[in-house]
């Protein structure tokens, strides 16, 4: 029977599903290995590692077909580096590599047109045309871009923090929840924490942001409505290259945002003021999505 492996790889975790045929044999989540520029082989190592448990659980050596879609791969040469690092993992017969957005998209339509957007430790949509042409909205990077991401929120929130505590800013409840997630003793500390901190870590305090803001607390609030309109922008920005008529397909996957949280609720509310878009409640699983498009390449 045929083994096949797709993995999810983001900045905060790595989901790994292993299936013989149709049949899920074994499920995994590990830590996050988004490829960093001249840093694919560190992540090929982490995301091995991770095919292999899971590979280990089934009690399998290696698969016929893995497919990886990973946070950081969606452009050359990060791609074609991780590709060559796993390759010689010998982890399947055959390695296929590609972008995080490309399974998520598979995820959600198969092969048809729609939108998806994703809202992890960073940020960026993709659309499929009807004529089956592809574009990208976003997806520059920490620097660049990833507006309305989770390291964005974190970000937003810590330099609100420090206004506050400068008395530059209004009061918030936000400096209690970064030491609570930090798990640092005091302000100074986690000043000193930030100037170290990774993307990945810093996008870790996006969902005390966007609890804080459901509960009232008007910074939150004001960095949450932020974050969103910040994603319908990227949204709003392919929407403009479908042909007008019927609502186009979206979904929304990503560690900061699912159809049913607040950010999602918040980027569905903003979205849905027209009928332009046809928006999924179902959450994604991205890795199935990796597994669907491994299936594929044996056909």
């Amino acid at each position: 029977m045929t083994l096949y492996v797709g993995a999810d790889v983001g900045g905060s975790k790595t989901q790994v599903l292993l299936a013989e045929e149709e049949r899920i044999l074994a499920r995994l989540v590990a830590p996050g290995a988004a490829v960093r520029s001249g840093r694919a082989l560190v992540s090929s190592s982490r995301i091995a590692a991770a095919v292999r448990n899971t590979l280990a659980q089934a009690g399998k050596l290696e698969a016929d077909v893995l497919v990886v879609g990973a946070a950081g791969a969606g452009r050359e040469p990060a791609r074609s580096e991780l590709r060559d690092g796993l390759r010689s993992e010998r982890l399947a017969a055959r390695v296929i590599v590609t972008g995080d957005l490309d399974i998520a998209f598979e995820a959600a339509f198969d092969q048809g047109p729609g939108i998806v957007v994703i809202s992890g430790t960073g940020s960026v949509a993709m659309a499929r045309l009807p004529d089956g042409s592809v574009h990208r909205s976003g997806g520059l990077g920490w620097q660049m871009g990833d507006e309305g991401s989770g390291y964005a929120i974190g970000r937003a929130a810590l330099a609100a923090v420090g206004r506050a505590a400068d008395g530059r800013g209004p009061a918030t409840t936000l400096a209690a929840r970064a030491l609570t997630v930090t798990r640092l003793p005091d302000f100074d500390a986690l000043v000193a924490w930030s100037t170290s901190a990774q993307p990945g870590e810093v996008a870790m305090l996006a969902p005390g942001v966007l609890e804080a803001a459901e509960q009232g607390d008007a910074v939150a609030e004001s960095i949450a409505a932020e974050a969103a309109s910040a994603l319908a922008s990227l949204v709003e920005a392919l929407a403009r290259r479908f042909p007008a008529g019927a609502p186009i397909p979206l979904a929304f996957t990503g560690g900061a945002l699912s159809p049913k949280r607040p950010l999602g609720l918040r980027l569905a509310k903003l979205l849905g003021q027209t009928e332009r878009f046809a928006i999924r409640e179902e959450p994604l699983d991205p890795a199935e999505g990796a597994l669907r498009m491994a299936r594929r390449a044996l056909r």
